[in-house]
């Protein structure tokens, strides 16, 4: 089941621009490893979902995934071969909200190459540019 918030303040949101990098949400936090994205972009609450079901096929009961982001921004659109007018369309889909430098999962419990492998999974059902990055010595 793809992810969405129980309920909203608004049903519908404007399109947003994105700038800048990420200052909160960019430091490996939960795990080992992190996945971190290079461009800002919208990732789609299906595509997190699908994510997910990789990553965890992947580490089975070894490891644990964490998912570091949430799809919380409407998009809606209209139906095709409609006239102009008549308002905003409706919600299609949820999208996460993702500037450059944001982590989007994380992995503990594995070795690095077991973390490589799974990660090169994620990167492959992304629509953003993504890297590897380890957790920094406290």
């Amino acid at each position: 089941m793809a992810l969405m918030p129980k309920r909203v303040k608004h049903r519908k949101s404007q399109r947003g621009r994105i700038k800048g990098n990420a200052t909160r949400g960019n430091k490996v936090v939960f795990g080992d490893f992190g996945l971190q994205c290079l461009q800002g972009g919208w990732i789609r609450a299906q595509t997190i979902e699908a994510g997910r079901i990789a990553g965890n096929q992947y580490v089975r009961g070894e490891g644990r995934l964490y998912i570091r982001v949430f799809p919380d921004k409407p998009v809606s659109s209209k139906p095709l071969e409609t006239r102009m007018g008549k308002g905003k369309g409706e919600p299609e889909y949820w999208v996460a909200v993702v500037k450059p430098g944001t982590i989007l999962y994380e992995l503990s419990g594995v070795s690095e190459q077991q973390a490589k492998v799974c990660f090169a999974r994620l990167a492959a059902k992304m629509p953003v540019p993504v890297r590897m990055v380890r957790r920094r010595p406290a």
